[in-house]
């Protein structure tokens, strides 16, 4: 890849507590990196600076296009601007 491409938004799933022992969340997390190591340290780091206590990351990935629904296609155009884009939700949904 050379520097003019974009880089592709990788999606990382998993589950997130607030506080130790508490109720978890389902968790997407949307952000460009160089490589999957990257992608796992920035989406740690962010929620650690969102306030989250624990995450357990199941599954990394490669995006391949835009989502079609909010809030999901938030953050996508969010991690295409180089944000950490962090969706959480009840994981009874």
């Amino acid at each position: 890849m050379n520097d003019n491409e974009q880089r592709p938004v990788t999606i990382i799933t998993g589950r997130v507590w607030r506080r130790k022992g508490g109720r978890p969340e389902g968790v997407h997390i949307m952000l460009t990196a160089p490589d999957d190591d990257s992608a796992v340290r920035a989406a740690l780091n962010a929620l650690t600076s969102e306030g989250y206590a624990e995450a357990e990351l199941d599954q990394i990935g490669d995006m391949e296009g835009a989502p079609d629904e909010e809030p999901h296609l938030s953050a996508y155009q969010g991690a295409l601007e180089g944000e950490v884009s962090i969706v959480t939700f009840d994981e009874s949904d």
